[in-house]
Order: C-alpha cells, then structure tokens, then sequence
C-alpha cells in the first residue's frame, strides 16, 4: 500500500478523466459504491487509507463480504479469541481471568515434573489464582483507560460470581446462551465496522468472499436480525 493517496492511479486503471466526479479522494464512498467491481484489490486497498471500516459498511458488497467471513467461523471471532480481545463486549458471569487461571492449574497439574503430586503441592492452585488475577486487573486497566473523565469504573464485585445472579436481572441467560450472544455480538459489530484491533482489509478488499447474488445475502442477513 502507498504512502498517499493517488487520484490518477484509481482513475487511469479505469480508463476516467481527471476531472471525473465523484473523485475519489473527495468522496471515497460514493466513488466506491460505483467503480468497486472495476478495480483490482491492488488499488481497492488504498481507499483504506482515507475510509474508515465503520464508513464502509454503507457499501453493500463490502458489508455482505464481512458477512461470508463471519459466516466461515473464522477462529479471530471466536469466543476464546474474541473475549480476550474485546473483554468489555463480554457480559458472562463467571469471575474475569477464571477461564485463564484453570489453565495454569491443568498445566500444573499434568505438565509440571510429569504431574507427580509430590512436586506439585499447591502449585497448580497458586498459579491458577495469580493468572486470574493478572487476566481481571488487565481488564480493568481497559475498562478505566476507556472510561470518559467523568466516568466512575467500580472495582468487579467477586461475590458475583458465586451467586451467578445480578441484582435487578429477571431473567439470566445460561452459560451456553450468553457464550452464542456474545459470539453473535462480535460477529454483528465486525459486520457494522465497529470492531477494534482487527484486519479490516484482508475482507473489505477479498474479491473471494463476493456472493453471486449479493441482494440475497443482505436479505439473509436482515432476515437473521429479525428471529
């Protein structure tokens, strides 16, 4: 990808004055809801330098793009991934960094010395109990660095996580339900372009993902929204 962006390499592929308008430094989008399918993904690449991921998805072909990847499962939206990476989008119950602590304790436990209890003693435990709380101060390092000034974090209440209930909630989802929305909320705000620390460009631009039909998977995907 080039440093600047360049009017007459977008217009000379396609054959367009130099005067053309739209031009596509001025309006990256519009110029792109037209010539899209005109241009190799060589050039299409560039408009990533004066678009935003959430500008594109006004543009149905890069929205339905987004859409086939999602729909390829593919493992950086996946929930392990997805929920470190996006840990305020996650709205589970259990304690922050319990997931990553009974890793330490499995590797001690089967890895440590060969698992000979003699050598392990508290070991798996002790471990278990710092990586979950290395995991939640991370967490909350994020939660304060994305706080406006004006708003208060509170600390995470641990009890939370026995009761497995909040106060106020009526209805709670079970383990299973809340896992399927948060993988649906990821794979939703990917779509809309609101995702961060992500590659939007390898799908944006992947002429692979493109539908033969494009109108039949946006509907599919409205149609999705409504169940």
């Amino acid at each position: 990808m080039q440093d600047a962006f360049c009017d007459s390499d977008v217009l000379a592929y396609i054959g367009l004055p130099v005067d053309y308008e739209p031009l596509p430094s001025t309006s990256p989008i519009s110029f792109l809801q037209t010539h899209l399918h005109q241009l190799p993904p060589h050039i299409t690449q560039r408009f990533s330098l004066i678009t935003t991921p959430k500008q594109r998805t006004v543009i149905p072909e890069i929205r339905n793009r987004r859409l086939r990847h999602t729909e390829a499962n593919p493992p950086d939206l996946g929930f392990t991934i997805a929920k470190a990476r996006w840990p305020l989008l996650w709205q589970g119950r259990e304690r922050r960094g319990q997931e990553e602590g009974q890793e330490e304790r499995d590797w001690a436990v089967k890895g440590f010395l060969g698992g000979t209890k003699q050598h392990i003693g508290k070991l798996g435990t002790l471990l278990g109990d710092y990586e979950e709380e290395r995991e939640a101060e991370r967490v909350r390092d994020i939660r304060r660095q994305q706080a406006t000034p004006d708003e208060f974090v509170p600390e995470e209440d641990e009890s939370d996580s026995d009761d497995g209930v909040a106060t106020g909630d009526l209805l709670e989802e079970s383990p299973e339900e809340a896992k399927a929305s948060f993988e649906r909320l990821v794979k939703e705000r990917f779509i809309y372009g609101l995702l961060e620390d992500i590659d939007y460009d390898a799908v944006d631009w992947n002429e692979q993902l493109d539908v033969l039909d494009e109108r039949d998977a946006e509907e599919r995907w409205f149609d999705e929204e409504e169940e």
